[in-house]
């Protein structure tokens, strides 16, 4: 038996019961991971609240995590019984001790990372790749603005970025995540809390803005992200931390400058086995050479998920969650 996160109606965290299974024969095409770390992101609470709703109930919950192979497919070849591997791309059900997931979303691991460093990074730092290098290419001396700096993407983003040469202004909620996210590499910080964002943006750019800004808060800054975006610049939303942008006026964007917006998801980037491990590669090897280190501000065992989505929702964390099996 093998013990897992679940839940079988929508709502809050209490819906999350952790249950026991039998292990799982994977299909020709599939391997079974057993776990070692998980990792816990934004968009695990969508599933959950039924924002995002899952195949069928009860669902188990997690796309992210880190182990070793404990069995492959019949017709799996790449892969071997022992490899280190890692995910952040696979089908719901990562918060458990096991998971079988296809094999073509599960990536070799480097020695050199951990499997805690890769289940914090995994799809969080696939996501900042595909954002910062695909859906935006973004060059070196450019100022961007990224939403929730001191957050486990936000962090990543920051790090990135420095390697890149960019400058990243990023959006805070205090004092101690401004100290945080301009330690990982942010140019500027501004503090909602306290400063008017749109007015810090344009003295921070003399009045230029960004080319391109990266919103996961959704509704509560969409109207200050396009207020920041420079004219025929791109406002890339990728979250909906505060609730989803809804009744959107087309005519605002002209308005505003001509202004592109998009609504990426990392799985139309990351969509065959050759991407995502190209993607990977890019990741792991700025993580190999130091230019970006994973913060782990939380760890929680398995069975206390729901107080894990908890302090996630009410943005008491900082940098990545991970759960342990």
């Amino acid at each position: 038996m093998a013990k897992r996160i679940q839940f079988s109606r929508h709502g809050g965290s209490d819906v999350l019961e952790l249950v026991a299974r039998p292990a799982a024969e994977p299909d020709p095409h599939e391997v079974r991971v057993r776990n070692r770390a998980i990792g816990l992101n934004f968009i695990d609470t969508y599933y959950r609240s039924g924002l995002y709703p899952p195949p069928s109930l009860p669902s188990g919950l997690g796309s992210e995590g880190a182990g070793e192979v404990e069995a492959v497919g019949s017709a799996v070849t790449h892969l071997e019984v022992g490899d280190r591997v890692a995910y952040g791309t696979g089908p719901l059900g990562a918060y458990g001790e096991l998971h079988v997931l296809p094999a073509q979303h599960l990536v070799k691991l480097p020695d050199s990372i951990a499997f805690e460093q890769a289940a914090a990074l995994m799809l969080k730092g696939l996501t900042v790749q595909y954002l910062l290098r695909q859906t935006y290419r973004v060059e070196a001396g450019q100022t961007i603005l990224w939403h929730a700096a001191a957050g486990g993407v936000g962090l990543i983003a920051c790090q990135w970025a420095r390697a890149l040469g960019v400058k990243l202004i990023g959006t805070v909620s205090s004092p101690d995540k401004a100290a945080l996210a301009k330690a990982n590499g942010a140019w500027a910080t501004i503090d909602y809390s306290r400063e008017d964002v749109v007015q810090r943006v344009l003295a921070l750019t003399d009045g230029s803005k960004c080319p391109v800004v990266y919103d996961s808060v959704g509704k509560d800054t969409w109207e200050r992200s396009l207020d920041c975006v420079a004219p025929r610049g791109l406002l890339v939303s990728f979250g909906n931390a505060s609730g989803a942008v809804t009744g959107v006026n087309l005519g605002v964007l002209a308005q505003k400058g001509s202004l592109y917006v998009t609504r990426p998801s990392l799985g139309h980037y990351a969509n065959s086995a050759e991407n995502l491990q190209a993607m990977a590669d890019e990741l792991f090897a700025l993580v190999a050479d130091g230019r970006i280190t994973v913060e782990i501000g939380q760890r929680y065992p398995l069975a206390d998920a729901a107080q894990a989505h908890d302090a996630l929702t009410s943005r008491q964390t900082t940098g990545s969650t991970i759960l342990l099996p």
